[in-house]
């Protein structure tokens, strides 16, 4: 989708566009490679990165760059990957006060 922003947002808006995705599964990776809390604070700004994505998707429908319809189909995915996080996430802190209380 960012192939189609005009040339002028190269440096901009469609190198944000581009990197939020990749920020993702490398957080993932390099929390997961950390193990304990930083596998949670990595999670954490892996979710950060979605949420910097979608903000980053409905600027460019704002400023007409990006078409609604795309847009919406761009935000679902995103979406879907923050749930994933979020639950899994959700399910790690929830093991981790197992733990403590047993």
């Amino acid at each position: 989708m960012t192939e189609g922003l005009p040339r002028s947002e190269t440096y901009g808006r469609t190198s944000q566009m581009r990197r939020a995705p990749v920020s993702i599964p490398s957080n993932i990776a390099e929390g997961k490679a950390i193990g304990g809390r930083g596998y949670l604070r990595h999670l954490r700004i892996a979710l950060g990165s979605e949420a910097e994505l979608q903000t980053q998707i409905e600027l460019a429908v704002r400023l007409k760059l990006l078409a609604r319809g795309d847009a919406d189909r761009l935000l679902s995915e995103t979406s879907e990957v923050g749930r994933m996080l979020s639950s899994l996430l959700r399910s790690l802190l929830t093991r981790q006060l197992d733990n403590l209380t047993a």
